[in-house]
């Protein structure tokens, strides 16, 4: 199966087009290559079918920094193409005003008749751990959501009856209407644009043709993604009205807080606590990575809240997989509350050595009040 392209490349615009560019470039490929100029070229349709999907994502702000971020992964995360679109008909449905002005129906590949409306979009949520975060992983969501009705096969007609052409619209989903000296066309209230009207509906979906169901789903969840992002899943809403596509579902990203490792963009921070003996004279250390210990060379001399960089060892890039994200190592120098007694000599020493002063040797507090009330306590210089 060959790559899907870039959409910017199928477009021909750049990363940073406005909206007003998209919209231009589509119109121009897909008036180019519309079934209506093409009858029969499976070659032009799907062209049609490539500028479509790009269109659907491109022109969406919210789907393109999904896109910029995870590339095709961050909207489809179903792996179907045609931006969710199950045929020509889909297409129309969702732009079909872009080619009204041309000549064009918005729902020529259909007789000229509006289709059902294309199912609403659903959002739901995941929570997944850091590590998971990093290796990529797969979550089963349960969802519930419109499906297309079995009893009827979406027609929302009851079995053995059939929809009837709409007598407001004769068929066409539009009616026209006079406003003074203009003519507007609008969608028909009657059948709201579907072109045909039930008159025995089906019992088990009322007419509407979709019942509500509970359904499971696997998404994947790209390595490198980070808390607070969003998947698409193509097609994966609600089902739509007679037919027409279905929505997306947004799948909306937590990761957990590590004990360990503070996350900043691909790279991760560990902070190590170690001795003022192991700072002054070096040492070995076991670090935690992702991927397991890492022997980690303390340097003499090390001074509190220095910053060694591992590189390669932080989080990957979503859109790639590649691990380009850093480990930072910051190192922190523990005072200890309490000491021995001999270790509290041994830092006296020191502490005479480096010419230093420091608190006098502690007293106990009634020893204190001793020397206080009995007059022995020197006086202060």
């Amino acid at each position: 199966m060959p790559a899907q392209r870039d959409y910017y490349e199928v477009l021909a615009v750049a990363r940073d087009a406005s909206a007003g560019d998209i919209k231009k470039a589509y119109r121009k490929i897909a008036l180019k290559n519309h079934p209506d100029r093409n009858p029969g070229d499976e070659n032009a349709i799907e062209l049609f079918k490539e500028a479509s999907e790009a269109y659907d994502v491109l022109s969406d702000n919210s789907k393109r920094s999904r896109y910029d971020q995870f590339g095709h992964a961050g909207v489809s995360g179903s792996g179907g193409g045609n931006g969710g679109f199950q045929d020509v008909g889909d297409i129309f449905s969702a732009f079909g005003d872009i080619f009204e002005n041309f000549g064009f129906g918005g729902g020529s590949a259909s007789g000229g008749r509006t289709r059902g409306r294309r199912g609403s979009s659903l959002q739901a949520s995941a929570e997944i751990d850091l590590t998971e975060a990093a290796t990529g992983c797969t979550r089963e969501l349960h969802i519930a959501r419109h499906e297309s009705c079995d009893t009827c096969d979406g027609s929302g007609a009851r079995p053995g009856s059939k929809s009837t052409t709409c007598s407001t619209c004769g068929g066409h989903g539009q009616v026209i209407q006079a406003q003074g000296m203009f003519r507007v066309q609008t969608t028909c209230p009657a059948c709201r644009g579907e072109g045909k009207s039930v008159s025995n509906p089906c019992v088990d979906c009322s007419g509407s043709g979709r019942t509500m169901q509970d359904v499971v789903r696997e998404v994947k969840i790209p390595a490198g993604i980070d808390n607070g992002m969003q998947l698409c899943l193509r097609g994966e809403g609600e089902a739509g009205t007679k037919g027409a596509g279905r929505g997306d579902l947004y799948v909306d990203i937590e990761v957990k807080a590590h004990a360990l490792f503070e996350r900043d963009g691909m790279d991760l921070m560990c902070r190590v606590p170690v001795t003022y003996s192991q700072a002054v004279l070096g040492a070995e250390l076991e670090i935690p990575t992702l991927n397991g210990p890492y022997h980690f060379t303390l340097a003499s001399g090390t001074q509190p809240g220095s910053v060694t960089r591992l590189r390669g060892k932080g989080m990957p890039d979503p859109r790639s997989g590649r691990r380009v994200g850093d480990l930072l190592v910051e190192i922190q120098v523990e005072v200890p509350r309490e000491t021995s007694g001999r270790q509290e000599e041994l830092l006296r020493e020191l502490a005479e050595i480096e010419e230093t002063a420091v608190m006098p040797e502690r007293k106990s507090f009634f020893g204190q009040v001793k020397e206080f009330f009995s007059g022995n306590e020197e006086d202060e210089p």
